[in-house]
């Protein structure tokens, strides 16, 4: 007898690539017409439910695109990248990378950012909680401590870097009945999501933030990681976005010993 093992990997296979026949395993139990019949309901099913998944998680991609073309996006996804974890919320992490070498879409250049994006939210939602700390708690600081200040930031914080408009893509196609035109001489925009509470937001930050929140998170402090930034650099306003987005749940006076 085979080892479970191989006979499960068949299985698998069979049920994600729709050109693999029957498995053996199953073969020997049905016959003809009648085998190939159920084992395409079962088949069609497993594959439905992917389709399902991706949809809710990436539901932006699906309406730029449309119903008819997001399935048979998601169907050659899910062949090429099939789920290595019985966790549903853990598929779909490679689907913007998909996107970037998916031919169909090239069209649409913007389309693996905005799916960073979504599943960047994907992240936040399941993090681990955390409490955020009031901008009033750095203001305290004296001004000497400023700059050896550490920010830890929030475990549902993520920052996500695009040469397109995406937050503004996003918003329009998540809020406005009527989505709004966004042109092609609009500039880059760069994400910010985090979740404080039970509700995930998405914040735009000024160009340039996801270099301070890079050195942010290596530990380097708050006077060491604006070292590198432009002069014109929109620092007051950065921190009172990261800050009323929740971004931040601990403030490390002083640098380590």
């Amino acid at each position: 007898m085979r080892p479970l093992a191989e006979i499960q990997h068949d299985f698998t296979g069979a049920l994600l690539q729709a050109r693999q026949q029957v498995p053996a395993a199953v073969a020997q139990f049905t016959t003809g017409r009648s085998r190939e019949r159920r084992f395409g309901v079962y088949r069609n099913n497993v594959k439905a439910s992917l389709v399902a998944t991706l949809t809710a998680k990436f539901p932006v991609v699906h309406r730029l695109v449309g119903e008819e073309f997001f399935e048979a996006t998601a169907l050659v996804f899910i062949e090429r990248h099939p789920p290595r974890s019985p966790v549903l919320a853990e598929y779909g992490g490679d689907f913007a990378v998909f996107l970037e070498t998916f031919e169909p879409a090239a069209d649409l250049p913007y389309l693996p950012d905005v799916a960073r994006l979504e599943w960047a939210r994907q992240r936040a939602f399941h993090a681990a909680d955390a409490t955020p700390v009031s901008i009033d708690r750095l203001a305290a600081l004296a001004a000497g401590d400023l700059g050896a200040a550490r920010l830890v930031l929030h475990p549902a914080a993520t920052v996500v870097v695009s040469p397109w408009p995406i937050v503004s893509i996003w918003t329009t196609n998540t809020f406005d009945a009527e989505v709004r035109r966004i042109g092609p001489d609009r500039p880059g925009e760069t994400a910010l999501v985090t979740r404080p509470d039970h509700e995930v937001l998405v914040s735009l930050l000024p160009p340039g933030a996801d270099q301070l929140l890079a050195a942010l998170e290596q530990g380097a402090p708050l006077g060491d990681a604006m070292a590198n930034l432009p002069d014109a650099f929109d620092l007051p306003t950065t921190l009172a976005s990261l800050f009323g987005a929740g971004a931040v749940f601990r403030i490390l006076e002083g640098l380590p010993a």
